[in-house]
Parts: C-alpha cells; structure tokens; sequence
C-alpha cells in the first residue's frame, strides 16, 4: 500500500511539474479480446479440469482405503493393521505430491500458464509502448492490476489504441462499453 501510495504521489508530482501525460489500459479486458487468450485459458482450464479429476480420484482412493481400514480394524492382527496404515499413509503422500506437482508453486499448471500467457502480455506491452511513443504518454498504467483508481478520465484511456495496435476490432462500433460509462468516442489524450 505505501508502495502504491508513494508511486502515486510521484505521478502526481511529475505530472505536475513536467505536465506529462499518463494513461491507463484494462489489460483484461484487452485480452478477452484477443482470441489466441481465449484458446490459451480453453487449454489451461482443460489441464486444470484433468488434473482436478485425477486428483479427486487419489482422494476418493484414499477415503475407500481408510473405510476399509476402519471397518475392519478390530479384527485385523497388529502387522497387518501397520501395513494397512502405511498404504493409507503412502496414498495420502502421493496425493499431496501430486498435488504440488501440478497446482503448486512452479507446478504444472504455473508452468503452462507463463508459457501460455506471458506472450500474449508481452504482445499487449510492445503495443502499449508503441501506442504510449505515438501519443508521446509518459506513463500507462493497468488499471486491472492491482492499482486501485478512485478515478480515470475516460480521455485518457488507451485500450482502444492499444486494441488497434493489436488488430483487434471493436465489434460495438464506438458505443459505450456496458459497465464503463462515457467511455464512446475516447481519444486518448
């Protein structure tokens, strides 16, 4: 927060003191347009999907086995009752390392995200500087990052530009983006 808090007041002050021009892109919204994205997030969901499954089914094992374990406990000799918790035991550690191979940190499912993702953002940056060098912006921000705006002038909004830059057309023919008031007709700057 003090980072944000001090990353606003300096653009506040240059802003001020060098008159320099700041915009703002939605990334997000950028990339839902973008149809390499949506078939990007299809595969990703589709992994994810298959590796939830697999999952559920370990956990699913490990429930029948420790049922049977309950079930029969009483009845079974010492050595046995061992052997029974160390298959519950292994099942359990399995499971957990599998878990952590694909929905950890560095997992699978991180791996094939930044190979996924990472070009398309990388795309959407080299535009946002050819779009920020054109329009001679000296700042752009991404409002669906983690910086909170209690305000933005929709003038100063280069999705738009940035979209072209990309190739992306903007099927609503300039109308207002529901949710997004007075945005129709931006031209950013």
């Amino acid at each position: 927060m003090k980072k944000l808090l001090a990353i606003l007041i300096v653009s506040m002050l240059a802003t001020a003191s060098f008159a320099q021009k700041i915009g703002y892109i939605d990334s997000e919204e950028i990339m839902e347009k973008l149809p390499e994205y949506t078939e990007a997030q299809a595969e990703i969901d589709r992994f994810s999907q298959q590796w939830q499954d697999e999952l559920e089914k370990k956990y699913a094992e490990i429930e029948r086995l420790y049922k049977e374990y309950t079930a029969s406990e009483v009845l079974l000799p010492e050595d046995t009752k061992k052997d029974k918790q160390q298959e519950i035991f292994d099942a359990e550690r399995d499971a957990k390392e599998y878990r952590e191979s694909k929905f950890g940190y560095n997992g699978d499912l991180f791996q094939l995200q930044t190979n996924k993702i990472k070009p398309i953002q990388d795309r959407i940056m080299r535009a946002v500087k050819v779009v920020a060098q054109k329009k001679k912006f000296a700042m752009v921000y991404d409002k669906a990052g983690d910086v909170t705006w209690l305000y933005t002038d929709p003038a100063y909004d280069l999705s738009d530009e940035v979209r072209k830059e990309l190739g992306i057309e903007d099927e609503k023919n300039n109308n207002s983006t529901p949710g997004r008031p007075g945005t129709s007709g931006r031209t950013g700057g």
